[in-house]
């Protein structure tokens, strides 16, 4: 018998995946993250314990280095799948567990294990260093004492981490004395349109949407983003609960089977004292600064820190949920404006103004029996022009408002530097993800000569 083949097929019955989603494909992450859980492939965290590299969108000229660097890193056996569409990722699946199931018929060479089914690359640490990585060198702290200095990169490809974001970190210890971010990484090969802000896109180019299918968008979107913090807070088990609820919203469920959930998993995550007492202190960003910065949307109405803006979170995903159902127009409910923009503003109307102080009481109540104590801000604090941040209609989507200069995950992305100076490594990941910048939002700002 050959032992090879024996152990090949029973890597190939459960191999272990490292998903890396480029910039403007998150159909495709999303369609890859539901074939994974329908076949019980767990996925790796790292390359060292993966045995597919599965890389879902079209590989940018910017970002192909770090996919090459990850797959030199796994060991073998290794296949490499790739999925540019949402509608290939069941094929991609099956054939890199054909393909790792296959043995080569000589053994590979330095570099090019068994299972390789992909071409090689030069070899080296992935630093842009002829050295490797820089030696600590000295720097005062923030008690002008010198220590040592050390440079590392976050990104662009991590673990429940915005794909394609980089941010180039300054430590001293454990503290992080300056960051700086990389937007050298965000293009993507071709113009992107954000997936998770389409429904107002295209309300916006004249076609009929519907309120509720708009607000079904943004709780999948506020879900997906909750998923990412929670696996990173160790919490895994919600993690997965918040991804089953997203992909259900994705695929049409009604809201009478999805309500219940919803609200049973907002609940319990926002009750969590253990979470709470986490994340508390981290990544204070106040509802002025916020503004100052062009930041808008759960980040700014949270006002706080990075509970604040998890709770924020769970708020709107049980108001949009509530929504589901309905059926007015979204091009009914604002008036379309200049095409550059989204939606003008309109002033509301009686009707609004009592059901924006409903919503607004019901959230009250809520927040007064989730919250383990008083630390957190009033949940009533609005700007004027922005009476009612969860309704569909406003051109609110889930990362800001949508008819601004620029896209809201640029200004989220644009704080992180300030948010993640002083903070301790440990916290730079927690913070990162409770404001969760879109890939595809940041993408699409780009002009077509930086897209390559």
């Amino acid at each position: 018998m050959d032992l090879r083949a024996v152990l090949l097929r029973a890597t190939a019955a459960r191999p272990r995946v490292l998903l890396l989603t480029m910039p403007g494909a998150t159909a495709v992450r999303l369609a890859a993250e539901r074939e994974l859980r329908r076949r019980d492939l767990p996925e790796a965290r790292t390359p060292a314990e993966a045995n597919v590299l599965f890389v879902a969108g079209a590989v940018g000229p910017s970002l192909e280095p770090a996919v090459d660097r990850l797959w030199r890193d796994m060991p073998a056996p290794r296949v490499r799948a790739h999925a540019r569409t949402a509608d290939e990722v069941a094929a991609a699946v099956a054939a890199s567990r054909v393909s790792l199931a296959t043995p080569l018929p000589r053994p590979g060479i330095e570099g090019h294990g068994e299972g390789t089914h992909h071409h090689g690359g030069g070899h080296g640490d992935g630093t842009g260093m002829p050295a490797g990585p820089a030696m600590a060198e000295r720097g005062p702290d923030r008690d002008g004492l010198a220590l040592d200095r050390v440079h590392l990169s976050f990104g662009p490809f991590l673990p429940d981490w915005p794909a394609g974001l980089t941010m180039r970190l300054t430590l001293q210890g454990d503290v992080i004395q300056r960051a700086d971010l990389a937007e050298s990484l965000w293009g993507a090969t071709a113009a992107v349109s954000p997936y998770w802000t389409e429904p107002w896109t295209r309300a916006a180019a004249g076609e009929e949407v519907l309120l509720g299918e708009a607000a079904r968008r943004r709780a999948a979107a506020h879900l997906d983003s909750l998923g990412r913090f929670l696996a990173v807070a160790g919490w895994p088990g919600q993690a997965t609960a918040a991804r089953r609820l997203r992909d259900d919203l994705v695929a049409g469920a009604e809201a009478a089977a999805v309500r219940p959930r919803a609200e049973r998993f907002a609940r319990r995550t926002g009750r969590s004292r253990t979470l709470y007492w986490l994340t508390r202190g981290m990544g204070e960003l106040s509802r002025a600064e916020a503004e100052a910065a062009g930041v808008s949307g759960p980040a700014a109405r949270a006002d706080g820190d990075v509970p604040a803006r998890y709770r924020e979170w769970l708020t709107a995903v049980v108001d949009d949920v509530a929504r589901l159902d309905d059926r007015t127009r979204l091009n009914d409910r604002r008036p379309l404006g200049d095409r550059r923009r989204l939606y003008d503003h309109s002033r509301p109307n009686d009707q609004d103004r009592r059901d924006d102080r409903d919503r607004r009481n019901d959230r009250n109540r809520r927040a007064d029996q989730d919250r383990p104590d008083d630390h957190s801000r009033p949940s009533d604090q609005r700007r004027p022009d922005d009476r009612s941040p969860h309704d569909p209609a406003a051109p609110h989507g889930p990362r800001g408002r949508l008819d601004g200069p620029r896209p809201p995950s640029a200004a989220l992305a644009a704080v992180l530097p300030r948010l993640l100076a002083g903070a301790e490594v440990a916290a730079a990941r927690l913070i990162v993800a409770s404001l969760d910048p879109d890939p595809d939002e940041l993408a699409a700002q780009l002009p077509a000569a930086a897209r390559g």
